[in-house]
């Protein structure tokens, strides 16, 4: 995230809007502490953030030999306490024969920070004895694994620059819809058009209402190819788990916010 005092002014808006937003900038460098205690700041109590684990050590490193870059970035993001929850984003040539690493690695976080994971090698998706070893290293290591569901998206072609630009970077998987932990993430990617977007998360408004049926603590991040409706789209995901599961709270009102990339 950006230090300039509109990029701020823009975490505390959208704060307003969601309670949970996806630390994207952590993947790239590990930010200085004093940012992240101007995050810590600017947001609630029960604001949550997932911060991406930093790219040297999933992609560059593939998690071995990363003790001294895990502990400045867990000192970096330690102003976020509990909120922060460690997403770990593998790459697609991350695959089953690398379970053994993964577990190694989430086996040696601190006990009370939250983990999750992402993975994006189709074994993991397609043959149920790569799931099987996936979903017993992160249950043994009390962690999530975070579904992407691209599947609507992937429909038909791009109509587009932004769908052409997502169309080559976005994986195409299965979606999956089991939850390991009692706070399940889910990352969900929609087409420009609201309509197409909103039709195709309608699967993910009973799932979500059933785990909080359950006593699970969903959080769901919902995107589009520019993500400048994202906020909204967000608000109105929320309204419509609330329709089927009516104590759920509502969102606060919020002040209006330029569309922005806040991570």
């Amino acid at each position: 995230m950006a230090s300039s005092v509109g990029a701020k002014e823009r975490l505390r808006g959208y704060a307003g809007w969601c309670n949970a937003v996806e630390g994207n900038t952590t993947f790239y460098a590990i930010p200085a502490r004093e940012t992240v205690e101007t995050w810590a700041q600017q947001t609630g109590s029960g604001f949550r953030f997932v911060v991406k684990v930093p790219k040297v050590v999933t992609h560059e490193r593939r998690l071995v030999g990363v003790e001294r870059e895990m502990r400045a970035f867990l000192d970096a993001i330690e102003p976020l306490g509990e909120r922060a929850v460690l997403w770990t984003q593998l790459p697609g040539s991350f695959g089953p024969s690398d379970v053994e690493a993964l577990g190694r690695f989430l086996r040696r976080l601190p006990a009370d920070r939250r983990r999750a994971v992402e993975v994006r090698h189709p074994g993991f998706f397609t043959d149920a004895g790569s799931t099987a070893l996936l979903e017993g290293a992160l249950a043994g290591a009390g962690a999530e694994w975070v579904p992407f569901d691209t599947t609507v998206f992937f429909q038909r072609p791009p109509t587009s620059e932004a769908e052409e630009d997502a169309w080559g970077k976005k994986p195409r998987l299965p979606r999956r819809t089991h939850a390991l932990t009692d706070q399940p993430i889910v990352r969900y990617l929609g087409r420009d058009s609201i309509s197409e977007t909103v039709d195709g998360w309608q699967p993910w408004t009973e799932i979500v209402a059933e785990w909080l049926r359950e006593g699970r603590t969903p959080t769901v991040f919902l995107h589009t190819p520019d993500n400048n409706e994202a906020p909204a789209l967000a608000r109105q995901f929320h309204d419509e788990v609330r329709t089927l599961v009516p104590d759920l709270d509502a969102l606060p009102e919020p002040e209006p916010i330029e569309p922005a990339t806040l991570f």
